[in-house]
C-alpha cells in the first residue's frame, strides 16, 4: 500500500513513524482527535465528491482519514485529509487494516469507481474473493451491501454519503431561469419512468431521451458516455434524465450532476436536464447552474413520485 500521512513522519527507511506528540497505545486519530474532534473515514472513488465532502467534514471539525484508489481518485484529496492511503481497487484487507490503524469507527463511501475495472484491473484479494462468492450476481447494489456488511463486522459503520452537507441535494424545482420547453417536458415525463426501470433492475441511474425516443441507456460507461452517445446519435435537442434506483440505499452511488455534466451536455448540444429531488448531489453548485444557463440548458429538480407538471 502506497501511503501519504499529513499527520506522521517517516524515518529513514520510509516506514511510517507515529506522529509527533502521539503517545504509546494511541492511535493517529486520537491524537488528531484531541485537537480537531471526530474521526470519519473516506473511501473515495472518482470525481469532485469526495473533495467537497473533506473540506466540509473538516470545517465541521472531523478529523478525515481517507483511503483512495489508485487510478480514480483525485490526487489533490491528499491536500484536504489528515491522513491518506493508496490502495487497488479490491484491496478490502488493506482498507479495513487502514481504517483501524486510524481508529475509524464510521466512514462514507463517495465517488465512483469504473465498473469496467472488473475486466481489466482489479486485483481482489481473498477478502474480495470470499465477498464475490456470497453474491448471487455483481450488481452495485448487492455488492456494496456486502461491503458494507464487511466493514461493519469490523466495527466500521458505513454512514449515509450526504452525512454533513446541508444544502447539497438537488431541491424540487427548477434550477435555472430557462424552463423546459412542452416538447421536453414530454421527453422528461417519458424518460422518467424508463429511467425507473433500468434502475430497478440495477443497470444505470440515467437515460438520454429525442422524441421520446430512448437513444442511450447508462450501463457500465457511466453517465457522461451515455450522453455523448445519445448527442452522436440523435443530434441536437437531446434531454438528459438522471433519477434514484427505486432500492437506492443511501450510503452510496447517489445520482450526482455538476458542470462537468452540464459541460459534456454542452458539447452534444442537449437541451435539458431533469435529474431527482432530494435523493440526488449537485456538486459545485453556483459553477453548474452557471454554465448551464449560459449553454441554454434547462435542470429542473424532480420528486421521485413523477413528473406532474408542464410548465
Amino acid at each position: 500500500m502506497k501511503s501519504h500521512e499529513k499527520a506522521a513522519h517517516a524515518d529513514p527507511h520510509g516506514r511510517t513513524a507515529e506522529p509527533i506528540g502521539q503517545q504509546a497505545g494511541q492511535t493517529v486519530s486520537q491524537t488528531i482527535g484531541q485537537t480537531i474532534g471526530q474521526t470519519i473515514g473516506l473511501i473515495a472513488g472518482n470525481g469532485r465528491f469526495p473533495l467537497i465532502f473533506a473540506e466540509n467534514a473538516r470545517r465541521l471539525g472531523y478529523a478525515v482519514m481517507a483511503v483512495a484508489h489508485i487510478g480514480e481518485t483525485e490526487p489533490e484529496l491528499e491536500k484536504h485529509v489528515e491522513r491518506i492511503h493508496w490502495i487497488k481497487i479490491g484491496q478490502i484487507n488493506k482498507l479495513i487494516k487502514a481504517f483501524k490503524e486510524d481508529g475509524v469507527r464510521q466512514a462514507v463511501m463517495l465517488g465512483g469507481i469504473r465498473k469496467t475495472h472488473v475486466f481489466t484491473t482489479v486485483r481482489p484479494d481473498l477478502r474480495t474473493l470470499a465477498i464475490a462468492s456470497r453474491l448471487r450476481a455483481y450488481k452495485d447494489d448487492a455488492i456494496l451491501r456486502e461491503f458494507a456488511a464487511e466493514l461493519e463486522g469490523e466495527g466500521i459503520t458505513i454512514r449515509e454519503s450526504t452525512f454533513g452537507l446541508d444544502g447539497i441535494l438537488v431541491e424540487d424545482s427548477p434550477l435555472t431561469k430557462r424552463r423546459p420547453t412542452k416538447k421536453e417536458w414530454d421527453d422528461i415525463r417519458y424518460g422518467w419512468d424508463v429511467a425507473r426501470e433500468i434502475g430497478r433492475l440495477d443497470i444505470g441511474q440515467c437515460v438520454v431521451v429525442k422524441d421520446r425516443v430512448i437513444v442511450a441507456v447508462e450501463a457500465v460507461e457511466g453517465t457522461d458516455r451515455a450522453i455523448r452517445r445519445g448527442g452522436e446519435l440523435a443530434g441536437e435537442g437531446v434531454v438528459v434524465v438522471k433519477r434514484c434506483k427505486p432500492q437506492q440505499d443511501l450510503r452510496f452511488d447517489l445520482p450526482a450532476i455538476g458542470p462537468k455534466t452540464i459541460q459534456v451536455m454542452a458539447s452534444v448540444k442537449a437541451t435539458a436536464l431533469a435529474v431527482e429531488a432530494g435523493r440526488s448531489v449537485l456538486l459545485d453548485r453556483q459553477e453548474m447552474i452557471h454554465q448551464a444557463e449560459r449553454a441554454g440548458i434547462a435542470v429542473v429538480g424532480l420528486l421521485a413520485e413523477g413528473v406532474t407538471r408542464n410548465e
